[in-house]
Protein backbone atom coordinates (compact mmCIF):
# COMPACT_ATOMS: atom_id res chain seq x y z
CA UNK A 1 0.00 0.00 0.00
CA UNK A 2 1.27 3.32 -0.66
CA UNK A 3 2.48 5.43 2.67
CA UNK A 4 0.62 7.83 4.05
CA UNK A 5 1.46 10.95 3.66
CA UNK A 6 0.35 13.84 5.60
CA UNK A 7 -0.12 17.77 5.14
CA UNK A 8 1.99 20.72 6.77
CA UNK A 9 -1.30 21.38 8.30
CA UNK A 10 -1.33 17.75 9.94
CA UNK A 11 2.26 17.95 11.14
CA UNK A 12 1.84 20.89 12.58
CA UNK A 13 -1.38 19.53 14.47
CA UNK A 14 0.39 16.16 15.15
CA UNK A 15 3.50 18.13 17.30
CA UNK A 16 0.83 20.82 18.38
CA UNK A 17 3.09 23.78 16.98
CA UNK A 18 1.82 26.40 14.06
CA UNK A 19 2.25 25.70 10.57
CA UNK A 20 4.91 28.11 10.20
CA UNK A 21 7.06 26.60 12.47
CA UNK A 22 6.71 23.02 10.25
CA UNK A 23 7.67 25.23 7.07
CA UNK A 24 10.90 26.29 8.67
CA UNK A 25 11.92 22.78 9.88
CA UNK A 26 11.45 21.73 6.60
CA UNK A 27 13.20 24.99 5.20
CA UNK A 28 16.11 24.04 7.55
CA UNK A 29 16.53 20.34 6.15
CA UNK A 30 15.48 19.02 10.01
CA UNK A 31 12.41 18.08 8.36
CA UNK A 32 12.40 16.19 5.27
CA UNK A 33 9.28 16.62 2.52
CA UNK A 34 8.81 16.61 -0.81
CA UNK A 35 5.82 18.03 -3.73
CA UNK A 36 3.55 16.41 -5.60
CA UNK A 37 3.08 19.38 -8.40
CA UNK A 38 2.78 23.00 -6.16
CA UNK A 39 1.52 20.16 -2.67
CA UNK A 40 4.00 20.05 -0.17
CA UNK A 41 4.09 16.49 1.94
CA UNK A 42 5.90 14.83 4.91
CA UNK A 43 5.28 10.98 4.80
CA UNK A 44 5.09 9.12 7.58
CA UNK A 45 7.98 7.65 8.50
CA UNK A 46 9.82 10.70 8.03
CA UNK A 47 7.53 12.05 10.92
CA UNK A 48 8.61 9.30 12.99
CA UNK A 49 12.43 9.54 12.23
CA UNK A 50 11.88 13.59 13.25
CA UNK A 51 10.76 12.04 16.82
CA UNK A 52 13.21 9.78 17.19
CA UNK A 53 16.20 12.42 15.99
CA UNK A 54 14.84 14.48 18.89
CA UNK A 55 15.30 11.86 21.50
CA UNK A 56 19.31 10.74 20.25
CA UNK A 57 22.38 12.20 18.61
CA UNK A 58 22.15 11.48 14.71
CA UNK A 59 23.46 9.09 12.73
CA UNK A 60 27.05 8.88 11.71
CA UNK A 61 27.57 9.74 8.25
CA UNK A 62 28.91 6.61 6.16
CA UNK A 63 32.74 6.59 5.17
CA UNK A 64 33.33 7.48 1.51
CA UNK A 65 36.54 7.00 0.32
CA UNK A 66 38.23 9.92 -0.63
CA UNK A 67 35.34 12.16 -0.29
CA UNK A 68 36.01 14.59 3.23
CA UNK A 69 34.28 17.94 4.23
CA UNK A 70 30.46 17.19 3.25
CA UNK A 71 28.24 19.36 4.18
CA UNK A 72 25.03 19.93 5.75
CA UNK A 73 23.18 22.39 2.91
CA UNK A 74 20.01 20.10 1.57
CA UNK A 75 20.32 18.62 -1.73
CA UNK A 76 17.47 19.05 -4.24
CA UNK A 77 16.01 16.95 -6.50
CA UNK A 78 13.50 17.86 -8.76
CA UNK A 79 11.87 15.90 -11.77
CA UNK A 80 10.25 12.77 -12.70
CA UNK A 81 8.49 10.78 -9.97
CA UNK A 82 9.92 7.18 -9.21
CA UNK A 83 9.38 4.84 -6.44
CA UNK A 84 13.05 3.73 -7.26
CA UNK A 85 14.04 7.92 -6.88
CA UNK A 86 11.95 7.93 -3.71
CA UNK A 87 14.05 4.70 -2.69
CA UNK A 88 17.53 6.47 -3.27
CA UNK A 89 16.25 10.03 -1.83
CA UNK A 90 15.48 7.92 1.56
CA UNK A 91 18.38 5.03 1.71
CA UNK A 92 21.13 8.23 0.50
CA UNK A 93 20.10 10.53 2.80
CA UNK A 94 20.08 8.32 6.04
CA UNK A 95 23.15 6.50 5.29
CA UNK A 96 25.37 9.85 4.32
CA UNK A 97 23.54 11.94 6.65
CA UNK A 98 22.56 14.38 3.93
CA UNK A 99 19.28 16.24 3.70
CA UNK A 100 17.81 14.99 0.40
CA UNK A 101 14.78 17.43 -0.52
CA UNK A 102 12.56 15.72 -3.68
CA UNK A 103 10.31 17.62 -5.78
CA UNK A 104 7.81 15.65 -8.26
CA UNK A 105 7.30 17.76 -11.09
CA UNK A 106 7.80 15.90 -14.43
CA UNK A 107 11.18 15.28 -16.65
CA UNK A 108 10.87 19.16 -18.32
CA UNK A 109 10.06 20.96 -15.44
CA UNK A 110 13.07 19.48 -13.37
CA UNK A 111 15.69 19.80 -15.97
CA UNK A 112 14.66 23.60 -16.63
CA UNK A 113 15.16 23.97 -12.58
CA UNK A 114 18.08 22.73 -12.97
CA UNK A 115 19.25 24.77 -15.85
CA UNK A 116 18.18 27.78 -13.55
CA UNK A 117 20.17 26.94 -10.97
CA UNK A 118 17.00 25.69 -9.02
CA UNK A 119 17.94 22.23 -8.05
CA UNK A 120 20.75 20.18 -7.94
CA UNK A 121 20.24 16.81 -9.29
CA UNK A 122 17.09 16.55 -11.99
CA UNK A 123 15.71 12.95 -12.34
CA UNK A 124 14.41 12.92 -15.70
CA UNK A 125 13.33 10.46 -18.81
CA UNK A 126 12.17 12.42 -21.87
CA UNK A 127 12.52 11.30 -25.43
CA UNK A 128 13.62 13.52 -28.16
CA UNK A 129 11.18 12.89 -31.05
CA UNK A 130 13.65 13.51 -33.56
CA UNK A 131 16.52 11.32 -32.82
CA UNK A 132 14.63 8.59 -30.63
CA UNK A 133 17.36 9.31 -28.23
CA UNK A 134 17.09 9.36 -24.80
CA UNK A 135 17.62 12.20 -22.21
CA UNK A 136 21.08 13.56 -24.02
CA UNK A 137 19.71 15.50 -26.60
CA UNK A 138 18.13 18.04 -24.70
CA UNK A 139 21.04 18.04 -22.29
CA UNK A 140 23.45 19.01 -24.74
CA UNK A 141 21.31 21.58 -25.76
CA UNK A 142 20.58 23.46 -22.46
CA UNK A 143 24.02 22.51 -20.35
CA UNK A 144 27.12 23.94 -22.72
CA UNK A 145 29.19 25.82 -19.93
CA UNK A 146 27.88 24.37 -16.64
CA UNK A 147 29.31 21.48 -14.55
CA UNK A 148 27.35 18.18 -15.04
CA UNK A 149 27.34 14.69 -14.94
CA UNK A 150 24.88 12.65 -16.14
CA UNK A 151 24.59 8.92 -14.51
CA UNK A 152 21.94 6.23 -16.17
CA UNK A 153 20.09 5.22 -13.20
CA UNK A 154 17.53 2.51 -14.60
CA UNK A 155 15.69 1.51 -17.56
CA UNK A 156 11.94 1.03 -17.19
CA UNK A 157 8.67 -0.39 -18.63
CA UNK A 158 6.31 1.76 -20.12
CA UNK A 159 2.75 0.67 -21.61
CA UNK A 160 -0.69 0.35 -21.01
CA UNK A 161 -2.21 0.07 -17.09
CA UNK A 162 -5.93 -1.50 -17.17
CA UNK A 163 -7.93 -3.35 -14.73
CA UNK A 164 -7.24 -6.92 -13.60
CA UNK A 165 -7.97 -9.03 -16.68
CA UNK A 166 -7.89 -6.02 -19.11
CA UNK A 167 -11.83 -6.09 -19.60
CA UNK A 168 -11.89 -3.22 -22.38
CA UNK A 169 -8.66 -4.77 -24.63
CA UNK A 170 -6.84 -2.12 -24.69
CA UNK A 171 -3.71 -3.54 -26.36
CA UNK A 172 -2.26 -0.62 -28.97
CA UNK A 173 -2.82 3.31 -29.02
CA UNK A 174 -5.97 2.78 -31.77
CA UNK A 175 -7.58 0.91 -28.47
CA UNK A 176 -7.66 4.54 -26.44
CA UNK A 177 -10.39 6.41 -29.05
CA UNK A 178 -12.98 3.36 -28.13
CA UNK A 179 -15.78 5.72 -27.57
CA UNK A 180 -16.36 3.60 -23.98
CA UNK A 181 -12.85 4.06 -22.90
CA UNK A 182 -11.79 6.31 -20.52
CA UNK A 183 -8.30 7.77 -20.16
CA UNK A 184 -6.34 9.42 -17.40
CA UNK A 185 -3.46 11.42 -18.25
CA UNK A 186 0.04 12.67 -16.77
CA UNK A 187 0.78 16.12 -16.87
CA UNK A 188 2.34 18.93 -19.46
CA UNK A 189 6.21 17.94 -18.84
CA UNK A 190 6.05 14.76 -17.56
CA UNK A 191 8.11 12.28 -19.78
CA UNK A 192 5.47 9.58 -19.70
CA UNK A 193 3.21 12.43 -21.31
CA UNK A 194 6.62 13.00 -24.06
CA UNK A 195 6.38 9.20 -24.80
CA UNK A 196 2.65 9.28 -24.77
CA UNK A 197 2.36 12.14 -27.49
CA UNK A 198 4.99 11.01 -29.34
CA UNK A 199 3.34 7.87 -29.80
CA UNK A 200 0.17 8.97 -30.69
CA UNK A 201 1.91 11.34 -33.13
CA UNK A 202 3.60 8.30 -35.01
CA UNK A 203 0.02 6.82 -35.18
CA UNK A 204 -1.70 9.73 -36.63
CA UNK A 205 -4.06 10.03 -33.27
CA UNK A 206 -5.34 13.42 -32.82
CA UNK A 207 -5.46 13.38 -28.93
CA UNK A 208 -9.18 14.86 -28.92
CA UNK A 209 -10.23 11.35 -30.30
CA UNK A 210 -9.30 9.99 -26.79
CA UNK A 211 -12.22 10.64 -23.85
CA UNK A 212 -10.03 11.97 -20.99
CA UNK A 213 -6.58 13.13 -22.31
CA UNK A 214 -7.15 16.43 -20.76
CA UNK A 215 -7.90 14.92 -17.09
CA UNK A 216 -4.01 14.85 -15.51
CA UNK A 217 -2.14 13.62 -12.15
CA UNK A 218 0.99 13.93 -11.29
CA UNK A 219 2.51 10.59 -10.46
CA UNK A 220 2.12 7.14 -11.54
CA UNK A 221 0.70 5.88 -8.62
CA UNK A 222 -1.85 8.53 -8.43
CA UNK A 223 -3.12 8.09 -12.58
CA UNK A 224 -3.02 4.16 -11.27
CA UNK A 225 -5.13 4.59 -8.49
CA UNK A 226 -8.00 5.93 -11.41
CA UNK A 227 -8.01 2.62 -13.03
CA UNK A 228 -8.09 1.09 -9.57
CA UNK A 229 -11.43 2.88 -8.44
CA UNK A 230 -13.13 1.93 -11.70
CA UNK A 231 -13.23 6.11 -12.12
CA UNK A 232 -11.21 5.64 -15.78
CA UNK A 233 -10.42 2.37 -17.53
CA UNK A 234 -6.40 3.04 -18.82
CA UNK A 235 -3.60 5.53 -18.06
CA UNK A 236 0.11 5.26 -19.75
CA UNK A 237 2.70 4.62 -17.06
CA UNK A 238 5.23 2.30 -15.57
CA UNK A 239 4.75 -1.12 -15.05
CA UNK A 240 5.63 -0.77 -11.16
CA UNK A 241 2.57 1.49 -10.63
CA UNK A 242 0.45 -1.25 -11.95
CA UNK A 243 2.20 -4.27 -9.88
CA UNK A 244 1.48 -1.67 -6.95
CA UNK A 245 -2.65 -2.04 -7.02
CA UNK A 246 -3.05 -5.20 -8.68
CA UNK A 247 -4.04 -4.20 -12.02
CA UNK A 248 -2.43 -5.33 -15.39
CA UNK A 249 0.08 -4.21 -17.66
CA UNK A 250 0.56 -4.10 -21.48
CA UNK A 251 3.85 -3.26 -22.38
CA UNK A 252 4.93 -0.56 -24.94
CA UNK A 253 7.84 0.55 -24.61
CA UNK A 254 11.71 0.50 -22.74
CA UNK A 255 12.83 4.22 -21.58
CA UNK A 256 16.29 5.55 -19.84
CA UNK A 257 15.73 7.11 -16.79
CA UNK A 258 18.58 9.40 -15.77
CA UNK A 259 19.94 11.63 -12.74
CA UNK A 260 21.56 14.96 -13.76
CA UNK A 261 24.09 16.57 -11.22
CA UNK A 262 24.82 19.81 -11.33
CA UNK A 263 27.93 20.66 -9.48
CA UNK A 264 28.43 23.87 -7.84
CA UNK A 265 31.28 25.26 -5.13
CA UNK A 266 28.62 24.59 -2.51
CA UNK A 267 26.93 20.96 -3.74
CA UNK A 268 30.15 19.06 -5.20
CA UNK A 269 31.07 17.19 -1.99
CA UNK A 270 27.62 16.47 -0.58
CA UNK A 271 27.19 15.41 -4.77
CA UNK A 272 29.70 12.99 -5.22
CA UNK A 273 28.86 11.25 -2.05
CA UNK A 274 25.67 10.41 -3.30
CA UNK A 275 27.47 9.20 -6.93
CA UNK A 276 29.56 6.89 -4.80
CA UNK A 277 26.92 5.82 -2.50
CA UNK A 278 24.48 5.27 -6.00
CA UNK A 279 27.90 3.06 -7.64
CA UNK A 280 28.31 1.01 -4.45
CA UNK A 281 27.31 -2.20 -4.02
CA UNK A 282 25.08 -1.08 -0.95
CA UNK A 283 22.83 0.48 -2.36
CA UNK A 284 22.62 -2.02 -5.72
CA UNK A 285 21.60 -5.15 -3.19
CA UNK A 286 18.83 -2.49 -1.34
CA UNK A 287 16.55 -2.44 -4.81
CA UNK A 288 14.62 -5.43 -4.39
CA UNK A 289 11.15 -4.04 -5.72
CA UNK A 290 11.82 -4.03 -9.53
CA UNK A 291 8.97 -5.30 -11.53
CA UNK A 292 9.68 -3.25 -14.61
CA UNK A 293 13.19 -2.64 -13.84
CA UNK A 294 16.49 -2.98 -15.29
CA UNK A 295 19.53 -2.26 -13.29
CA UNK A 296 21.92 -3.52 -15.68
CA UNK A 297 23.73 0.07 -15.75
CA UNK A 298 22.85 1.42 -12.78
CA UNK A 299 25.86 3.68 -11.92
CA UNK A 300 26.91 4.49 -15.41
CA UNK A 301 28.11 7.50 -16.09
CA UNK A 302 26.68 8.13 -19.83
CA UNK A 303 28.22 11.93 -19.78
CA UNK A 304 30.50 14.38 -18.05
CA UNK A 305 31.81 17.44 -18.47
CA UNK A 306 35.93 17.21 -19.17
CA UNK A 307 36.53 18.77 -15.46
CA UNK A 308 34.51 16.39 -13.86
CA UNK A 309 36.19 13.37 -15.43
CA UNK A 310 38.65 12.20 -12.91
CA UNK A 311 36.02 13.07 -10.24
CA UNK A 312 33.19 10.96 -11.34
Amino acid sequence: MEEKAYTPDEVAQIFQISKHTVYELIKRGQLQAFKIGNKMRIEHAELERYKESMKAPSKKMLHVPSLTNIVAAPIRLSGSHDFLVEHFAKQAGSALNIQIQPSFIGSLEGLMMLYRGQCDIAAIHLLDPTSQEYNLPFIHQLFVYEDIAVMRFASREQGFIVAKDNPKRILDFPDLTKRDVQFINRQKGAGTRFLLDSMLFNYGINPSMINGYGRVEWTHLSAASHINRGIADVTFGIQSAASHLGLDFVPVAQEKFDLVFRFTAENKQNLLAIIHFLQSSSFRESLTDLDGYSIQDLGKMIYQTGQLEELV
